[in-house]
């Protein structure tokens, strides 16, 4: 019997791709407001947040949640609350209480903060566990649906949750143009150099729905290994912030073009290497 996935954001960028990639060895349920039209997923139209719409799966037994739907990076904070905490809220209340174990979450590596241009992290790589100091809204709303997990947790002691801080994840192309375009010290600048291909961000969220359960809550970074950019990380974290950060991490050949977060507990934890990313930044840097 395969195992039964509900797919939250079903009709969004990662949601649809999640979808095709395994709907030949999963049973799918995707929620949205729109339909991702993908052959073999059971397509339920609603609000996550909704009860009313919840309801439509009263009577189906599901084994995890893939919770994708959120607004984005951007938004205000009331809809960042809003949407991304108390949404949150119902949809884990509704899904606990229906005997739902297994919660695969989409946070963000933003949790730390760096919408700020002015962000500069406690330690670079940035641990996966980084302290929330955002100021903006998105990163905070983030971080407080990842306390929500922890709230429900220490009611649910059996519950898997895992909390994947992701990175930007975008085309292979996009990434190519990215990676190859001019990288200043902006607004989510740490963001832009934190990129992963829509194949990877799939390859972890499989990987987190397969691994063996373990109850607790899990926070890791989503990210690839390498900097998203052409220039070594020291070299760049130099330019943008001079001597106000420590870039030994950096100043080795095996860790010249690491991360600026860190990447070994999703590894560990998982296996994972986000290899397609990777194979495209060794074949730009020639």
């Amino acid at each position: 019997m395969m195992t039964c996935v509900l797919v939250t954001g079903a009709s969004g960028f990662i949601g649809k791709a999640l979808l095709e990639s395994l709907k030949d060895n999963y049973e799918l349920i995707g929620l949205s407001r729109h339909d991702p039209a993908v052959d073999a997923v059971t397509f339920v139209q609603g609000d996550f947040a909704s009860h009313s719409d919840l309801e439509q799966l009263d009577n189906v037994s599901i084994d995890a949640v893939v919770h994708l739907a959120a607004v984005t990076g951007g938004c205000d904070e009331g809809d960042g609350i809003t949407v991304n905490v108390e949404g949150t809220r119902r949809l884990m209340r509704y899904l606990i209480d229906k005997g739902c174990k297994k919660f695969v979450m989409a946070s963000s590596t933003a949790v730390c903060g760096f919408e700020d241009p002015e962000f500069i992290p406690l330690t670079f790589p940035i641990a996966d566990e980084h302290p929330c100091l955002d100021e903006h809204g998105y990163g905070v709303s983030k971080f407080l649906m990842e306390e929500m997990t922890k709230y429900y947790h220490r009611q649910n002691p059996m519950i898997d949750v895992i909390n994947l801080r992701l990175a930007a994840i975008i085309s292979r192309d996009d990434f190519i143009n990215m990676v190859t375009g001019e990288h200043k010290r902006s607004e989510w600048a740490l963001g832009s150099i934190t990129l992963m291909q829509i194949e990877d961000a799939i390859e972890v969220i499989r990987l987190a729905i397969d691994a063996e359960p373990l109850p607790g809550v899990r926070i890791m970074n989503a990210v690839a290994s390498s900097i998203s950019a052409l220039l070594p990380t020291a070299e760049l974290l130099r330019d943008w912030y001079g001597d106000a950060v420590d870039t030994s991490y950096y100043e080795s050949e095996d860790t010249r073009y690491a991360s600026v977060f860190e990447a070994e507990l999703v590894k560990d934890e998982f296996g994972f290497i986000a290899e397609e990313t990777l194979n495209t930044l060794v074949a730009l840097r020639g």
